[in-house]
């Protein structure tokens, strides 16, 4: 194995907060009636389009642009105070550079707001690379993102593990061939990826540092 890239919402951080304002700022400006926290919750990692198509009525899909609209505003304004980075990152992204592997990245989420949050944090030197939201056509599971990552970081499918919180990250690994490690820090239940044969599921970030890097 050379690398390892991470989804980022749930898996190394949790954003929930600031995602939930965000829903329920853009459906306020819209006149739209909130979608609950919970329902809100099991959207995190989709594109804006998705959660929208998600969460609000069919009638109102025609929205969809304006909601992203309204999202993103917000989001420059709350999204990396209500972002909470994992404390299992800091130890595990040292440990994993320390032995030699590149360190990425891929997620729906803009990328240059995930390197502010890590930034903030003091944990972002050890990615090489980060792929946002905005830096592909086609948002997960299509692949797009993580083969853009492989490439940045000169990385065959096999050499490389992805690691994310949900099927959607299940099954970007799987499209794109890269072998993938669950991680239950999300609201995604265990059986849910029993489809997808990870190579692991973890209970935290903890635990990628007893996997063989082989």
């Amino acid at each position: 194995m050379k690398a390892v890239i991470f989804d980022f919402d749930y898996t190394l951080a949790d954003s929930s907060r600031g995602i939930i304002d965000c829903v329920r700022y853009a459906f306020g400006r819209l006149g739209l009636p909130p979608a609950t926290d919970e329902n809100i919750r099991g959207t995190i990692g989709l594109s804006l389009t998705e959660i929208f198509r998600r969460l609000a009525d069919p009638r109102h899909q025609a929205l969809a642009e304006r909601f992203g609209g309204h999202f993103k505003y917000r989001a420059d304004q709350v999204m990396a105070d209500r972002t909470v980075v994992f404390g299992s990152v800091s130890p595990v992204v040292e440990a994993l550079s320390s032995r030699g592997l590149g360190l990425g990245i891929v997620s729906t989420k803009f990328g240059y707001r995930i390197r502010a949050i890590l930034e903030r944090d003091g944990v972002a030197e050890p990615f090489d690379v980060i792929v946002g939201g905005e830096d592909v056509d086609a948002y997960k599971p299509d692949p797009a993102g993580l083969r853009l990552a492989l490439r940045k970081m000169n990385c065959l499918p096999s050499e490389a593990l992805y690691v994310g919180d949900s099927v959607v990250d299940a099954e970007t690994a799987k499209r794109a061939g890269v072998p993938f490690a669950a991680v239950l820090s999300g609201v995604t239940p265990e059986a849910a990826f029993d489809d997808y044969e990870p190579v692991a599921i973890l209970r935290d970030l903890g635990g990628l540092l007893t996997l063989d890097p082989g």
